[in-house]
């Protein structure tokens, strides 16, 4: 194992301490931070273990060397979040100003605060992990003289602390090994060495949200001296719990309308793009964050709807249909019933499914233009495009590639260079090639609308001053600075054929942009789904929607800019997003999902795991990237199921139940409750107190969080009570047993139904088990009595199984395999391509040579150029030097300079006709032999394009 760090960089501190703790070696290098195998992500210290995979998080590398006890995981993970998303960064924005500002002094005065009644952060007299991470962070500044006398005056507790654990051996062995200095430079190693997330004073200030959902969760579950229940407390969570009247849901009704006096939700996501399967970082940024939160809202007995569906239109769905050789139509109807298949798999319960490719949208988006441009808030303008001459078309940005203008990588496309990363124009491109035919495209003149957003900058920003609170921190960030530079106008249409027609005369040629387009999909969806759809959009003082809209970072400008802009322009008053919700990036192990690499868990593999949805559903949101980036990793989510759902909440209801079922024949036994009881429902109440305001601001991590402490406080009573000893004891014994375990059915019950939101299979199986009706209650504030004695449970059954090493192993290695592939093929070379070829892959072969043998060489050559482009793309992105690339970008040179050569003659009419009849005998043969598909598709493909060439020839011949 080894740490590669750069010098002075103290967080590299918790790593060796860690391991001296774990008695583990670690060798130890010191690499500059510009070295290129730490720069995706750009992250320094990383961990090799020693398989040679690395670990890029400090915290989680302390976690692999030295793991802390199950029954303390939640709250070392606590602390692990606060280190991470808190503490550290603040430190860092520190350098070069005061360090006695408020947001420093707030987070030093809570850690003051803890261990002023605690030895440790976690329990006393017990180091752990966390205190390492914690002490490790806080090194530069209570070792700087300069810095540290005010912090030794005014927090002593931090201090002391600090000084017990800088004499302990593992900890003066680590710094004899690494000398990383102290106060500013030693901040300055760790600022250099990678990205940190924003703070503000705003999330932790004592008016926000955020710092008093920390406070409280100290306060109670980390400090393990939770605070005494009050004596207002006490009465009233006896009056709710003996008032007995747990709310039911009010009926199921379609479609779900707005009602004046009651509290109107309107929940959307992001519409996922059709041209690819979903992974698992784009489902948890969009659909399946709304579908927690719109079933959270339906716990509340509020109107709740939920609308989403497929984003179809564009030059991506172009690309797709031209790379499977389906039309955009086909690729469409292909790409949403895989996407509806993801989702319905994930449980992801949407009120209506829709796509942008219907009736419906292209009327709204027509109309939503023909207003806005009579209302005067649109202009033309002529701007430069690519024009293939071959082809006849403008191209748009994905139809071009070339030479990237700032790196000379020379397979960049018209909108983004793979090379640099940096955002391009078409026009350039150095070398620009037609992606469709390799002709040399020239620059033209096109006339474009555009929505003229200055007109409507004032409205958007008093419109934003006003709701922006209801907002993700980073989403007001971005929505900030996009008007902080001046909005600018945008053009909304494009030369394109897969699209809604721009309605004016001139412009039958063009469609409009995506993102004009794709936005207005939220109203033609919900008038798919009811004739009352203005209902939900259009303003109305009697039946106020609240709009909660779901998406990751980069879908922000269109949500809280370009949309509503659209809808103020438009005139009539409309329902704007009041609770923008963005989520940062979901990683993949140490590297990034790509759909274009095909690196990461996509929808379709995760149901093949023999993972439950739910499972993938908690870890998902357990880890949801909501303040910054997360990973997926196989281990953590072993880890969470192992510890969190089979250890402490499937341990605590099976339990219950099982006793129930033992020692009482399945029927819930008299409650006679003492002080004692209806203290713990105090802890519980604060716990579901949290959650819902958790909840209600869009903080759906830390609902699971709540909920797990629930459990855990249950697990801490029955462990503490003892039924099974009382059970066996006295007649007085009994009852006490009796109560203990109905209290703890009844527990079961809120559990599962705080549950429903993120687990909703797991839920109904818990519901059979208890034995409830179908609609299980509303959550509220109160602690009621939701199941009496008498009542008879059901059959209890473990809600979980713990998934091996050996499951984490084989899952770890099947979902690397198509990297493993690169990685061989990188090693190896291209030429090892030919001596691999399978047997059907032969058969295939054979079938093919009696096509053409021009425009079979054409076919293969354009798909060895495609996978020789992906190929190097991953392997640039996996950080590999530019002595290991290059050789496979001359080869992709070579092979493209052999396609314009082959597509230099090109064939008249009756040549092309000669070959239409021999492909359609070839392809009617296939048919009548009985192969499979698989092998006379190709065929089919070949014969389209063949098809295509002579339309094209004709209208060439003709012109």
């Amino acid at each position: 194992m080894k740490l590669f760090t750069n010098l002075g960089n103290s967080s590299s501190l918790k790593v060796l301490i860690a391991a001296k703790f774990a008695g583990k070696n670690v060798d130890l290098e010191v690499v500059k931070v510009d070295d290129e195998r730490f720069q995706k992500p750009r992250r320094l210290p990383v961990f090799e273990v020693d398989t040679h995979e690395h670990i890029f998080s400090t915290n989680a590398t302390c976690n692999f060397l030295l793991p802390c006890k199950p029954e303390l995981s939640a709250d070392v993970n606590f602390w692990f979040d606060w280190e991470a998303v808190q503490l550290q960064p603040t430190l860092v924005r520190c350098i070069g100003s005061k360090f006695d500002n408020q947001q420093l002094m707030k987070l030093f005065s809570v850690l003051d605060g803890i261990l002023e009644k605690q030895s440790y952060l976690v329990k006393d007299n017990s180091l752990t992990v966390c205190d390492i991470s914690v002490w490790s962070t806080v090194y530069p500044v209570l070792t700087d003289a300069k810095i540290s006398g005010s912090f030794i005056s005014k927090y002593k507790n931090v201090n002391d602390w600090f000084q017990r654990l800088m004499e302990l051996p593992h900890f003066k062995d680590a710094l004899s090994v690494f000398n990383v200095g102290e106060g500013v430079s030693c901040l300055q190693s760790i600022a250099s060495a990678g990205w940190f997330p924003s703070i503000t004073v705003q999330e932790v200030s004592e008016k926000s949200p955020t710092h008093q959902s920390s406070a409280t969760s100290l306060t109670s579950d980390v400090s393990g001296n939770i605070k005494p229940a009050t004596d207002a407390e006490l009465k009233e969570v006896k009056e709710s719990w003996n008032r007995n009247v747990p709310i039911k849901p009010k009926p199921a009704v379609s479609p779900v309308l707005p009602v004046a006096g009651e509290r109107n939700v309107l929940v959307t996501s992001a519409l996922p793009y059709v041209n690819n399967v979903p992974h698992l970082g784009n489902i948890i940024g969009c659909v399946l964050s709304a579908d927690v939160f719109a079933r959270y809202c339906r716990l509340r007995n509020w109107n709740t709807l939920y609308i989403s569906g497929t984003d179809e239109y564009g030059t991506a769905t172009e690309t797709k249909a031209l790379e499977e050789g389906l039309t955009p139509k086909q690729i469409c109807d292909k790409y949403y019933e895989i996407h509806k298949a993801i989702y319905e798999w994930f449980n992801i319960q949407f009120d209506h499914f829709g796509r942008t490719t219907t009736p419906q949208q292209t009327e709204l988006v027509q109309e939503f233009f023909n207003v806005i441009h009579k209302n005067g808030y649109t202009s033309t303008q002529k701007v430069e495009q690519l024009l293939c001459e071959n082809c006849d078309r403008f191209l748009a940005d994905r139809f071009v590639e070339g030479t990237c203008p700032k790196c000379s990588y020379d397979d960049a496309r018209g909108d983004q260079c793979d090379g640099c990363g940096h955002l391009i124009n078409a026009t350039e491109l150095i070398k620009p090639k037609c992606k469709v035919c390799q002709s040399t495209p020239v620059i033209r003149m096109s006339e474009h609308f555009f929505i003229e957003l200055p007109k409507v900058e004032k409205e958007v920003e008093s419109w934003f001053s006003e709701i922006c609170e209801g907002w993700s921190y980073n989403a007001q960030v971005i929505c900030k600075s996009w008007l902080k530079e001046g909005l600018k106008s945008r053009c909304i249409t494009r030369d394109l054929k897969w699209g809604i027609p721009v309605p004016l005369p001139g412009f039958e040629q063009k469609v409009f942009y995506v993102w004009f387009d794709a936005p207005i999909g939220y109203l033609s969806m919900t008038k798919c789904y009811t004739d009352n759809w203005r209902s939900w959009w259009e303003y109305d003082e009697q039946k106020q929607v609240n709009l909660y809209q779901f998406m990751a970072k980069d879908n922000v400008p269109f949500h809280s800019i370009m949309f509503p802009s659209s809808l103020i322009a438009a005139g009539k008053k409309y329902n704007m997003v009041k609770h923008l919700m963005a989520t940062e990036y979901l990683n993949y192990e140490d590297g990034k999902f790509s759909k274009s690499r095909g690196i990461g868990v996509f929808g379709t593999d995760a149901k093949e795991t023999g993972i439950p949805s739910d499972v993938f559903r908690f870890y998902l949101l357990f880890v949801r990237p909501e303040s910054q980036d997360s990973s997926f990793s196989w281990i953590d989510l072993a880890t969470k199921n192992n510890s969190e759902l089979l250890n402490n909440l499937g341990n605590f209801i099976n339990r219950a139940l099982v006793f129930v079922e033992k020692f009482f024949d399945s029927i819930v036994p008299e409650m006679k409750m003492t002080q004692d009881d209806y203290t713990l429902l105090v802890y519980i109440k604060r716990e579901v107190s949290e959650y819902m305001n958790s909840l209600d601001r869009g903080k759906l991590r830390d609902g699971i969080r709540h909920i797990l402490s629930v459990s855990r406080h249950g697990n801490q009573y029955m462990q503490s009570t003892k039924p099974w000893f009382l059970v066996k004891g006295s007649q007085e014994d009994k009852e006490r047993a009796g109560t203990i375990v109905g209290l703890c059915c009844n527990i079961s019950c809120l559990l599962t139904i705080m549950l429903k939101p993120y687990m909703p299979q797991t839920v109904e199986i818990i519901r059979q088990q208890l034995n409830l009706a179908s609609e299980l209650y509303v959550l509220t504030n109160d602690i009621t009595m939701f199941i009496k004695p008498g009542h008879k449970i059901g059959k209890p059954v473990p809600l979980f199984t713990k998934i091996e090493q050996s499951l984490v192993d084989d899952l770890k290695k099947r979902f690397a395999g198509k990297q493993q592939e690169s990685d061989a093929k990188n090693n190896k070379g291209s030429k090892s391509k030919s001596k691999n070829t399978t047997s059907s892959q032969k058969k295939q072969s054979t079938v093919l040579n009696v096509v053409p043998s021009n425009d079979l060489c054409i076919a293969k050559l354009e798909e060895a150029i495609a996978k020789q482009g992906n190929l190097i793309r991953e392997m640039k992105a996996s950080g590999q030097t530019k002595s290991e690339w290059q050789p496979h970008v001359n080869v992709l040179l070579d092979m493209k300079k052999q396609l314009e050569e082959m597509k230099a003659s090109v064939p008249s009419v009756s040549e092309l006709e000669d070959k239409i009849a021999k492909q359609g005998d070839i392809v009617r043969q296939l048919k009548a032999s009985g192969v499979p598909r698989s092998e006379w598709q190709p065929q089919v493909n070949i014969l389209l394009n063949l098809k295509k060439q002579l339309v094209d020839a004709q209208q060439a011949k003709y012109d």
